[in-house]
């Protein structure tokens, strides 16, 4: 381990739970002197791994009990660090948790750096890197399908299809090597056919994965709605009624909202990044000058754009200023629908909501859903998906590779202007790619790459 990870021979310790006002709190303690450690702190100290107990934790220099943990001793290899590991649940609050950490690492242990026990437990073999990312994205998870695709992928769902592409490379590679080895043959001992088979059936498979970055995008971040229109026309009610609390504030006064704001939520299948924008119209008043050209950028890089208006004229404003300042499917909606007999009747395009009843509000969460469903498609249902640029970037890498090694390679034809050894080292490098992924391969930057967003305790 001490070769991948620096420090690895250290005993380290940190709060794994939040801190502040809560029922329990978690201080974890792992590496080779965690038992001798806990033995000096702990009464009474039973090593029997596996079982809980409660026991006194006392103070290093006093002597003095400062907690009452329940403990649970693990020993290596059989742990999550693959170290030996000790895991105390002590009361909750500010207090408590700081005094049982302060006592750990006076009795010599070191403060545990972001992410440092589950990159152990990738240096130990427990996990690979594709699932250690899937750890953070389930802690940072703001919707359920992030949480369930980050469930999966810590199952070994998108390591295992990864695994099963590498190993189809390394076979057209292992057939290369006959070409390779017995250049004297005409078409060498493998059919040149099998070849360009295993080789269009491997860059079909990396084409189907990378489909899936899409949908890993919308899921990891949400689809980016936009709520757009005229000032005072109730983008900011219909906002908060879509995220179920007063997010923005909302008032009489035009001009009110004068920054985006955003908010994840579940409408449906899908996440949604709702964001409520500045009202588009010309203002002399220079800070909502600058509401509106951050409205106008919102616009260009959104998913859906939900055009509000109160009233026919408002409407059909907002769905032209939005056509011009998006290619993305607008969506006319009919604000203040349980107003509407005020006002002239809805086209039969419109969508006609209230952010008081309630009205029409299913309605717009089903057809936001069908426009995000037609934004990625359905290639990702039975694939793994590719949550993360990393992950879209080697297997485009890999794709990319695969086929100049299908353009180079000419399958025994003489007349080939590059050679079947130069040829391979594509092979080599699209294997390369994917074994990154994983961290097959020693991957030290991706590893300090992965880790460093991680929280401590993780």
């Amino acid at each position: 381990m001490s070769a991948i990870l620096p420090g690895a021979d250290d005993t380290i310790a940190a709060l794994a739970t939040p801190a502040g006002r809560s029922a329990l709190a978690v201080v974890r303690l792992s590496g080779p002197n965690a038992h001798e450690i806990a033995s000096r702190l702990l009464d009474p100290w039973r090593p029997a791994p596996h079982r809980a107990y409660r026991a006194s934790l006392v103070d290093p220099i006093s002597g003095r009990p400062i907690e009452r943990p329940v403990v649970t001793v693990y020993c290596g290899p059989r742990s999550y660090t693959g170290d030996d590991l000790v895991e105390l649940s002590v009361h909750g609050g500010h207090v408590g948790p700081a005094r049982a950490l302060g006592a750990l690492l006076a009795a010599g242990a070191r403060v545990a750096l972001p992410g440092e026990f589950t990159r152990r437990a990738v240096a130990a073999g427990k996990l690979d890197v594709l699932q250690a990312e899937a750890i953070g994205d389930l802690i940072d998870a703001e919707s359920h399908a992030m949480h369930d695709a980050a469930l999966s992928q810590l199952g070994g769902s998108l390591s295992r299809r990864v695994a099963e592409l590498r190993e189809a490379v390394l076979r057209v590679e292992a057939m290369i090597a006959y070409d390779i080895d017995f250049p004297e043959e005409d078409s060498g001992p493998i059919d040149p056919r099998r070849v360009a088979e295993a080789t269009a059936s491997v860059a079909e498979s990396l084409e189907r994965l990378l489909a899936t970055a899409a949908a890993g995008e919308v899921v990891r971040r949400g689809a980016r709605v936009v709520l757009a229109g005229a000032p005072n026309v109730g983008k900011s009610s219909l906002f908060n009624a879509l995220v179920g609390r007063e997010r923005a504030i909302v008032t009489e006064y035009a001009g009110t909202t004068r920054d985006a704001i955003e908010a994840v939520v579940d409408l449906g299948a899908w996440p949604m990044r709702l964001v409520d924008t500045a009202g588009l119209r010309a203002t002399a008043d220079p800070i909502e000058q600058l509401g509106v050209a951050m409205t106008e950028r919102t616009l260009a890089e959104a998913d859906v754009v939900l055009a509000c208006g109160d009233s026919g004229s408002s409407l059909g404003d907002a769905v032209s200023a939005a056509g011009r300042l998006t290619a993305a499917p607008v969506v006319p909606v009919r604000t203040k629908g349980d107003l509407v007999s005020n006002r002239s009747e809805p086209n039969g395009a419109e969508l006609v909501v209230s952010a008081v009843t309630g009205a029409g509000l299913a309605q717009l969460r089903a057809r936001l859903d069908a426009l995000v469903q037609v934004r990625v498609g359905d290639d990702w249902r039975d694939t793994p998906l590719l949550t993360r640029e990393r992950h879209r970037a080697a297997i485009a890498r890999g794709k990319s590779e695969i086929e100049a090694f299908r353009d180079a390679w000419s399958g025994g034809d003489a007349s080939r202007a590059v050679p079947v050894v130069i040829a391979a080292v594509h092979l080599r490098a699209a294997a390369l790619a994917l074994e990154s992924l994983i961290g097959v391969i020693d991957v030290d930057d991706v590893l300090d790459h992965v880790f460093r967003t991680f929280c401590v305790g993780k």
